[in-house]
């Protein structure tokens, strides 16, 4: 009987999309779906006063839902619902419809701004992770359009979940094109180890508070 839910077969390129042999399969996707979960829970649960103080933050400062949902594209092409806090004021523009985001944007808000900048607004995506949609260390979450440019390229990108940090995200993330960026998360797919995560995990803070390339360049 044939599936009904066959939306992301729409982003599967023409021949095989493995690149790479299928590096995380088996035992490899095992040990890179435990260490999401022995890591990232603890994280959820350390960070759940944050995060509600921070929703707190955010209900005072402008009208709106606390949180932002949105379709990405995750691993083998597949829709999720990511979650991030709201930064943009409430009935805004989407800021993805090849819109590329300025840190005078005036739809930010007071508190979105401090988010953004700190990057805590990605804070609720451990629930991603935790559900499995998600890896802590991955290739940067893409809409579908930008997906769709990707897939010309770059398709081993989506061999692996998408992550809330990553290769890209602490060395070039938005100083350099979607088409460089990839290439880069391409690179982090032929190198993937669980050293490598944890390198990129332990080297993020520092990376979050230079505040380097957070907005694209003008």
């Amino acid at each position: 009987m044939q599936r009904k839910d066959t939306k992301h077969r729409n982003f599967e390129p023409q021949g095989s999309a493995l690149m790479f042999g299928n590096k995380l399969t088996g035992s490899a996707s095992a040990i890179k779906r435990l260490m999401d979960v022995a890591i990232g829970l603890p994280l959820f649960i350390a960070a759940f006063p944050f995060l509600v103080l921070i929703a707190a933050a955010l209900k005072l400062d402008s009208a709106g839902p606390v949180f932002f949902c949105q379709q990405r594209i995750g691993r083998h092409f597949r829709p999720f619902k990511m979650v991030k806090f709201r930064t943009l004021r409430h009935d805004m523009p989407d800021p993805h419809s090849r819109y590329e985001m300025r840190e005078d944007d005036p739809r930010i808000t007071r508190v979105g701004a401090f988010l953004r900048d700190t990057s805590l607004d990605e804070l609720p995506q451990l629930y991603n992770v935790i559900t499995g949609s998600m890896s802590l260390v991955g290739p940067r979450p893409l809409v579908e359009w930008e997906s769709r440019e990707t897939l010309r390229k770059h398709a081993a990108r989506f061999e692996v979940k998408p992550g809330i940090t990553g290769l890209s995200q602490i060395t070039v993330r938005n100083s350099v094109d979607l088409d460089s960026r990839s290439e880069v998360d391409v690179d982090y797919v032929r190198r993937w180890s669980p050293l490598l995560d944890l390198e990129l995990l332990l080297r993020t803070p520092a990376y979050v508070l230079t505040r380097k390339a957070i907005y694209p360049d003008a």
